[in-house]
């Protein structure tokens, strides 16, 4: 039983993957909680399985790119659960989840791109070929450096419309389609380490200068 979440968007979303299809997949109510939710959604889906956390086999994780906080805690959590439960971590980026679940869905036809917001007034943006494989990227741009009229999923899109009128769904990652994309190997699979594209936003202070 594979276990797949993603904490690169304002919200969480968790599912389970029985080896034929996801299933059980839940997704947090408020943004920016990521701490507060991931790991009761994680028991909760494992409960409503029937399951118990001894039966995870595998364990899917989205390394983003994302916030440096949500990433963060994402990652975290898969570390420390494939250690206590020893069982391997695959990461997988979230951008390219987003790739997979939109041809599978139809949502695109031949090449597009995908945009998710990176604040800042900028998006994570990476290009894909029609079968959804990465072509370029991932980049954190400012939208109007990536105008374009072709299509383009992901939330980043819908909130720049200006600058990508062919935004369409689907717009956050989905763990049920993270868990498909893994346990199907649709993705590259990397190590769980997170995909940040930009330095965090709380840094250690620099030593004071000398005073001459």
């Amino acid at each position: 039983m594979l276990l797949a979440f993603d904490t690169a968007s304002p919200t969480v979303t968790v599912a389970l993957h029985d080896g034929t299809d996801a299933v059980g997949e839940l997704a947090s109510e408020q943004s920016m909680k990521h701490g507060e939710q991931l790991m009761p959604l994680i028991e909760e889906v494992v409960r409503r399985s029937g399951l118990a956390a001894r039966d995870l086999t595998a364990i899917a994780v989205g390394v983003g790119p994302g916030p440096f906080t949500g990433l963060r805690v994402g990652l975290v959590t898969a570390r420390t659960l494939g250690h206590a439960l020893e069982v391997p971590v695959y990461g997988a980026c979230s951008l390219d989840v987003l790739a997979v679940e939109a041809v599978a869905r139809h949502t695109v036809d031949g090449p597009f791109a995908v945009a998710t917001d990176a604040r800042r007034k900028e998006v994570y943006l990476a290009t894909y070929d029609g079968d959804g494989h990465r072509v370029d990227g991932p980049a954190v741009v400012r939208p109007a450096e990536a105008t374009t009229r072709g299509p383009v999923v992901g939330e980043g899109a819908e909130i720049y419309a200006d600058h990508f009128p062919g935004a369409r769904g689907p717009l956050r990652p989905s763990a049920g389609w993270l868990a498909r994309a893994v346990a199907d190997e649709l993705v590259e699979l990397s190590d769980p380490e997170p995909l940040y594209l930009r330095r965090p936003d709380a840094e250690i202070p620099r030593a004071p200068k000398p005073v001459s």
